[in-house]
């Protein structure tokens, strides 16, 4: 039996255990409880992918299988209890589980990437995305839009307070620059490097979070979207030169800042 599979599942179990646990909490609890599964998950994950090597595991290794599980207990109140309950949990373990053989892979081949390893971990940060979106909006009042598209009458999106958007934009941007670190070492061993392009994806989602928020998109094409905007600009970060150009850094911060203060104006406009 290869080593460690056995406490990757315990720790995928118990992850699970603590996110059908924490179905019924509301408030301020469901953000208590998805930050101490992600603790839970990078302390657990560092002994589970620990297979005995002496340069030990890389804290990176188990970003993703964190997000993944902290992004479960948001996701979770999605869906309503009864028997899609079943099936949901049943993909919650499957998540956490095939994100951590992902890692384990991925440390097992240290110097060489395998296309099937990148496809993996991308896959499962693409899922863990959606989840964590639209987990946020649906733990934040009034940040889902009902079918019907209500406004008020300032034509601002109804139930959404400025300090719910700022939350909504905050944690969409955080959960998209854990991923995208992640995403980044992979093409580059650069922690700079990688640095620089989780502060791009953080900026990208939260333009984007910003704007279909203010579009008041129905449900969940919101959350739809935001994961299609992370996986173009992950597709856009994949070249390794792209991380190390400086000019094209700055021409990437200001294209980011002139779209991050329209989207703000645009918002400030509808609340008036």
């Amino acid at each position: 039996m290869e080593p460690r599979r056995g406490t990757r599942r315990e720790l995928a179990v118990l992850a699970t255990t603590l996110v059908v646990l924490s179905r019924p909490l509301e408030g301020d609890l469901v953000w208590l409880v998805g930050v101490l599964v992600l603790a839970t998950v990078i302390l657990g994950g560092l002994q589970a992918l620990d297979a005995g090597e002496p340069r030990g595991v890389a804290l990176e290794s188990v970003v993703t299988p964190a997000v993944a599980a902290a992004a479960a207990v948001l996701a979770i109140r999605l869906v309503p209890v009864g028997l899609l309950l079943l099936p949901g949990v049943v993909l919650v373990y499957l998540l956490i589980e095939r994100a951590l053989i992902a890692e384990a892979q991925l440390l097992a081949r240290p110097t060489v990437l395998a296309p099937e390893d990148r496809n993996m971990l991308t896959a499962v940060a693409l899922v863990s995305a959606f989840l964590a979106f639209a987990g946020i909006a649906g733990v934040i009042p009034g940040a889902l839009v009902e079918p019907a598209g209500a406004t008020s009458a300032g034509g601002a999106p109804a139930g959404l307070t400025e300090v719910g958007l700022l939350i909504l934009v905050g944690a969409d941007a955080l959960v998209a620059a854990l991923l995208g670190f992640r995403l980044a070492l992979l093409e580059s061993p650069s922690v700079r490097d990688a640095a620089w392009a989780a502060l791009t994806y953080a900026a990208v989602i939260a333009i984007g979070a910003a704007a279909f928020r203010a579009i008041a998109l129905p449900r969940l094409v919101g959350p739809a979207l935001l994961t299609l905007l992370f996986y173009l600009w992950s597709a856009y970060m994949r070249h390794p030169r792209r991380l190390r150009e400086d000019r094209r850094r700055l021409a990437e911060a200001g294209v980011l800042a002139v779209l991050g203060l329209a989207v703000i104006a645009w918002n400030l406009l509808l609340r008036r």
